[in-house]
């Protein structure tokens, strides 16, 4: 196994707040990993709700996960207040990978950090994939990362 690498705030372009509760720490005493995918999910949701217009009641185009992943590097607990760094990855016709970190309020180097894909799909075509609104797309388009290393 090769050397595990850092993810740093500076490399993700959008931040948004985050608070751990009361729920998310499991039986060791640390937010449980499958609570990350929660923060995730939130990150890029609020992304695309706020800066992308979707309209999640009543958007016929919407974006299914497809594929997601998480590292972890250090323990966060409840009542640590956290930060979601987001950035694309690459962005396709009806796809998207986002990045996400998750950071200790004011720290630099993530706590955990992964990806998640999403494929944009017609609700009332059998979801099938179809392109990435303009709205989202030109939201997304702003924090397109071109650095060397992906997560």
């Amino acid at each position: 196994m090769g050397e595990r690498r850092t993810e740093m705030r500076d490399r993700y372009p959008h931040i948004m707040p985050l608070q751990t509760r009361w729920s998310d720490n499991d039986v060791y005493g640390h937010v449980n990993n499958v609570v990350y995918y929660s923060y995730f999910d939130t990150v890029v949701n609020c992304f695309l709700i706020d800066e992308g217009g979707l309209d999640i009641h009543s958007d016929q185009i919407i974006g299914l996960a497809v594929e997601t992943h998480c590292e972890f590097r250090k323990e966060v607990t409840y009542p640590e207040r956290l930060e979601g760094g987001l950035r694309v990855g690459r962005l396709g016709n009806s796809s998207v990978r986002y990045e996400i970190a998750i950071f200790r309020e004011g720290e630099d180097a993530a706590a955990a950090f992964g990806h998640f894909i999403h494929v944009f799909v017609d609700r009332a075509n059998e979801n099938r994939p179809t392109p990435i609104p303009k709205s989202i797309r030109t939201a997304l388009e702003r924090i397109v990362f071109n650095g060397n290393d992906q997560t």
